[in-house]
């Protein structure tokens, strides 16, 4: 039987164990994926005794995508350019790292809004934590010539900045109306909005109805954020197709097949986070 599992403090949360769940049982695949809770401090540890565990590999959450980064002997170029892992495979004992929220950010928005290159020149994008340094990466290497990083802590932002300093623009929160008045594309990369936190309070008026509105919060399903711009008519990017895009490249790590997002899949997590 093939193993792998989510690492990650706390891990209860994490809904992981449904998709693959899902797609073993799909492909007839004699496997299991499990949740392993691994104290701040020992990721190194818990990484190094993966083959030990019968495990072929695991996914990381937070807080231990950038220890894991650190852990790896091996990382690809996508994650390199973020500095964090959340992906984690043995390659004849040794450990390979990809970051594949890039890659679940930009499926997810293809999905919804085929060809959106062809039209988003200036995105903005909120926040500047771990997932935002991964959306600017992969915007920036779709051909989108400008991205604007707005964030409560400015200097964050800035840190973001110093790795592309032609391409990005940074922006404290109070001029984020006039901001976003041309943007093409708006990005919610923060917790705001999610259940339990703080609304997003950013008004949508200056927002030109053509822009594309995201959002990667996936608890509720409709954000605030989202249900706002399309009451104005924009169109809108869900949170949790993001989370199920970001899912296969590990699935065809550890399991050998590659699996496809279907709405079937997307109505099985879903259901559970309603339920939520």
């Amino acid at each position: 039987m093939i193993r792998a599992c989510c690492i990650g403090w706390p891990v209860t949360h994490v809904r992981s164990p449904l998709i693959h769940g899902f797609w073993l049982k799909e492909h007839a695949i004699r496997g299991d994926y499990g949740r392993e809770a691994v104290e701040p401090g020992q990721v190194e540890a818990f990484l190094r005794s993966l083959n030990d565990r019968g495990y072929a590999g695991c996914n990381v959450t937070i807080p231990h995508k950038e220890a894991a980064f650190a852990a790896m002997d091996e990382v690809e170029p996508g994650a390199v350019a973020v500095g964090a892992v959340n992906t984690v495979w043995l390659d004849r004992g040794r450990l390979v790292g990809m970051n594949s929220d890039v890659i679940g950010f930009l499926k997810n928005l293809d999905d919804h809004v085929p060809n959106w290159e062809r039209e988003v020149r200036h995105a903005v994008v909120l926040g500047a934590g771990g997932a935002a340094r991964g959306i600017v990466h992969g915007l920036l290497s779709r051909g989108v010539e400008t991205v604007t990083v707005a964030n409560r802590s400015l200097s964050k932002a800035e840190a973001i900045a110093v790795a592309h300093p032609t391409s990005l623009r940074v922006a404290d929160w109070a001029s984020l109306p006039d901001r976003v008045a041309d943007a093409d594309l708006l990005v919610n990369t923060t917790s705001l909005g999610m259940k339990g936190q703080p609304a997003l309070d950013l008004p949508l008026d200056t927002l030109k109805p053509t822009a594309i509105v995201s959002d990667i919060v996936y608890v509720p399903l409709a954000t605030d954020l989202l249900t706002r711009a399309e009451a104005r008519g924009h169109r809108t990017v869900e949170g949790l197709g993001m989370l199920l895009h970001q899912a296969v490249p590990g699935f065809e790590k550890w399991f050998g097949i590659s699996p496809k997002v279907t709405r079937g899949l997307w109505e099985h997590v879903a259901a559970d986070v309603r339920g939520s």
